[in-house]
């Protein structure tokens, strides 16, 4: 069963689809307006055990799980053109490679929550199911001369059997430009911006940022007005989506100034964090660790270099900063095996990369000047 969706990212809150488009062999393209059907149980049934094509399917699975719909088996058309090599892999420049067809995709960013959709939408949301089963074939030719169709399915297994991530602690952390706050009190105006936000965007269905983009809202917090004509004054507040809400921002900024005074209850300025610290610090905090990660990339390019596809692919650069932050002791080719393994590294990754980290974390080269 092909399959694909179609969000209304920067029209709509979250990222749900509003259209599911199915096609299977070559029978009719289904387009399914999922916000209008209750239920979706009936189709999840009816694909029990089929292997479903998605192209890019980390943009799609998560809002077909949110509309409860969710593959025994996967295809996943992008993935299999980066473990091609292939330094282009949409779906329009696969299909040009693979199949000599140009798709116009006029309609990329367009609003899908509209009703009803247009004739030229509906065509734009068939042709991304249209052509995948013939890409697949063309894909899997491919992966079994190169010998990589195991490799492959691994990967997509990988995607189903992921454990989900838990939510973010402190999502408001990630907000645009908070790195220009330095001062706890401001921090905590962040904080209840954030939230009165994120609350109002949720009860409107829309994008937060249509009502107060991240840019206004540092430079609110870093102003705290205390009065809507001061809050207005901020040159970034003008726009009339923010101005809308005077009121609520304002008493967002009083909730986050009585916050600041309760020291139990102040954010602080950075959250401890047990990932390593950014690669460029490296070098002054642990000369030995950026040695080790030095050596093992260019080392590991060189494999991934014979094997056809990009660094990332051959194993994900957390997983290497993290092995080479913190090696396991002793290092052992079986320790190297288990810790990649314990990181989420495949078989497949860890056999093809191994060794050559071990050797790296053993011995490394001394750092670049």
């Amino acid at each position: 069963m092909a399959v694909d969706t179609e969000r209304a990212s920067g029209y709509r809150y979250g990222q749900r689809a509003f259209l599911i488009q199915l096609k299977r062999d070559d029978d009719t393209i289904w387009l399914l307006d999922s916000e209008a059907l209750k239920d979706l149980e009936p189709i999840q049934q009816a694909l029990a055990g089929v292997e479903w094509i998605l192209h890019a399917a980390i943009q799609d699975l998560p809002s077909l799980r949110q509309a409860g719909l969710w593959p025994d088996q996967l295809f996943d058309t992008e993935l299999a053109g980066r473990l091609l090599g292939y330094p282009r892999v949409s779906l329009s420049a696969l299909l040009e490679r693979k199949l000599n067809v140009s798709l116009a995709k006029e309609h990329s960013a367009a609003d899908w929550s509209v009703r009803p959709l247009t004739e030229d939408m509906r065509n734009y949301a068939a042709l991304d199911v249209e052509l995948l089963h013939e890409l697949r074939e063309a894909m899997i030719q491919e992966l079994q001369s190169e010998h990589k169709l195991e490799i492959a399915y691994e990967e997509f297994n990988a995607l189903l059997t992921r454990p989900l991530k838990p939510p973010r602690k402190d999502p408001w952390r990630k907000t645009s430009g908070i790195h220009e706050i330095t001062d706890r009190r401001a921090l905590a105006i962040v904080r209840s911006l954030w939230t009165t936000r994120e609350k109002l965007a949720q009860s409107r269905d829309l994008p937060p940022g249509k009502l107060l983009n991240d840019r206004t809202l540092i430079a609110v917090a870093k102003a705290r007005p205390r009065t809507v004509p001061q809050l207005m004054k901020i040159p970034r507040m003008r726009r009339r989506a923010a101005a809308k809400d005077a009121r609520r921002w304002l008493q967002a900024i009083q909730d986050g100034i009585k916050i600041a005074q309760d020291p139990d209850k102040i954010p602080p300025l950075r959250m401890a964090s047990q990932a390593p610290p950014a690669v460029k610090a490296w070098r002054e905090k642990d000369p030995l660790a950026a040695r080790r990660l030095q050596t093992s990339r260019k080392r590991l390019a060189r494999v991934a270099e014979e094997h056809s596809m990009p660094l990332e692919n051959l194993l994900l650069p957390e997983t290497l900063r993290e092995l080479c932050w913190r090696p396991p002791e002793p290092i052992t080719p079986e320790s190297v095996e288990r810790r990649l393994l314990d990181l989420g590294a495949r078989p497949w990754q860890v056999q093809a990369s191994s060794a050559v980290i071990t050797v790296a974390l053993l011995d490394p080269d001394p750092l670049d000047t």
